[in-house]
């Protein structure tokens, strides 16, 4: 785990059902005060690029995804130097909101994990 990656609380509030009625409402409303969809950005899209596994996971995506993103990222960032945000039909509504890049970037992790266990293997002849 590297300083990028943060601390996730994730994990303990997925497995407490109280915790989870709680704060899923707090997160809703977060999201929508944040802005980000008010450009039309999706979360993923606001992923640290300099992070090596984001840059692998970037280039698994289709390049319909690819070609998305780079749209939305280039809209947000007009929209943000003429200080106004999107037109209402081009807002990010919460459940076209999916995440399509962090799962991509959890296999990447994955992967490298693997990789690194098995580079470190150990073999004893008998």
């Amino acid at each position: 785990m590297t300083f990028l990656d943060g601390i996730s609380l994730i994990n303990f509030v997925k497995r407490s059902p109280v915790l989870l009625r709680a704060l899923t409402p707090l997160a809703k409303a977060y999201a929508q005060s944040s802005g980000f969809r008010q450009l039309g950005l999706k979360y993923d899209d606001l992923l640290i690029e300099e992070n090596d596994d984001v840059q692998k996971a970037l280039k698994r995506l289709s390049p319909r995804e690819q070609y998305d993103r780079a749209a939305r990222l280039r809209a947000a960032s007009q929209y943000s130097v003429l200080h106004r945000d999107a037109s209402k039909e081009h807002w990010i509504k919460p459940e076209e909101d999916v995440r399509y890049l962090q799962p991509i970037v959890d296999q990447v992790k994955k992967a490298e994990e693997e990789r690194a266990a098995w580079d470190t293997v150990k073999v004893d002849r008998k």
